[in-house]
């Protein structure tokens, strides 16, 4: 029953991060699938196998704390997403 729970979570997770107005994760970096991506982060592929669950976590939530010299927004710390939402889109994260 995870599994599929997790599919449902993930696909949410990438309309958050396709989402112009909420996530907005194409601005910075190109996604497989997107649209219109930007370039000034880095492409994001293969990110289950670089990064666990809780760094990717803390990566959405508040980059700042790992790299203070970041220009990713603090999505969780400026509350632009929940923690919800911040689950959702690393579960997508981790598709890719």
């Amino acid at each position: 029953m995870a599994a599929p729970a997790q599919a449902q979570s993930a696909a949410e997770g990438q309309k958050l991060a396709f989402d112009r107005g909420k996530g907005n994760c194409l601005t910075c970096h190109v996604i497989k699938g997107g649209e219109l991506p930007g370039t000034i982060g880095p492409e994001l592929t293969g990110l289950k196998a670089k990064y666990s669950r809780d760094e990717l976590i803390a990566i959405v939530t508040d980059e700042t704390k790992r790299n203070p010299q970041t220009v990713m927004p603090p999505f969780g710390r400026n509350r632009i997403l929940s923690e919800k939402e911040i689950g959702a889109v690393v579960d997508f994260l981790q598709t890719l």
